[in-house]
């Protein structure tokens, strides 16, 4: 079976989404979007449309635990309940994660499976808009780690709408998305299994970045190994 993946999301984690409003505002120079609550998870987020040529259908999700949510019981997903990452983002938003859409994604969970790679099951989420009701199936592990330092993409699988097909042009485009990794054959052999496209990778310290054109310029935003 032909699996094709291409980059769907940037994460970019923050320890509250006001937190994460003033932060796009000083860094890339825009005001993100209202996005949704997650119930499953016990999180919210805020939006942004990034999509070009190379990358159609991209954008940026700030995401933060929402402190008015029920507890979700269970652990959240991209690692929002580990101390590290919680520390980290207590001083400043920052880059932590990407997500793909694969179709279809539970093949793509299986070609993992060789590897010795357990991206945890396909979980279906869903929410509200005043354009109609998002669905969609996302790989979540039980323990919520996104693995490889967040470099090992989160895989999704959409319903008939997808939230690029509403959100505003906000002057963002992707560039590029790159990873670095001590194991890159590992990740490497990850991202073939996928079919992922449009992300480079090399050997080197753990880290995650994405080139933005922004109103202040280019931007790269960087995980540093959080």
């Amino acid at each position: 079976m032909n699996i094709v993946s291409t980059v769907d999301h940037l994460v970019i984690a923050a320890q509250s989404l006001a937190q994460g409003v003033a932060w796009c505002e000083a860094e890339l120079g825009v005001t993100p979007q209202a996005g949704g609550e997650h119930p499953l998870m016990g999180t919210h987020n805020r939006v942004l449309r990034i999509s070009t040529s190379q990358f159609a259908r991209a954008y940026l999700e700030i995401i933060a635990i929402d402190p008015d949510a029920r507890d979700p019981g269970r652990t959240r997903w991209f690692d929002l309940d580990d101390p590290a990452l919680r520390e980290a983002i207590r001083q400043q938003p920052r880059l932590v994660h990407f997500v793909v859409r694969c179709e279809p994604a539970a093949a793509g969970l299986r070609a993992l499976v060789p590897l010795g790679i357990e991206r945890g099951p396909l979980l279906a989420a869903r929410r509200d808009t005043p354009f109609g009701l998002l669905q969609w199936k996302i790989s979540v592990r039980d323990d919520g780690q996104r693995l490889f330092y967040g470099a090992l993409p989160t895989l999704i699988e959409w319903g008939e709408l997808h939230p690029a097909n509403f959100l505003p042009e906000s002057g963002l485009e992707l560039l590029a998305v790159a990873a670095s990794h001590p194991r890159p054959d590992a990740l490497r052999a990850a991202y073939e299994a996928i079919g992922l496209e449009g992300v480079t990778l090399q050997a080197g310290p753990p880290n995650l970045s994405a080139t933005l054109r922004t109103p202040r310029g280019e931007v790269i935003l960087e995980s540093k190994g959080v």
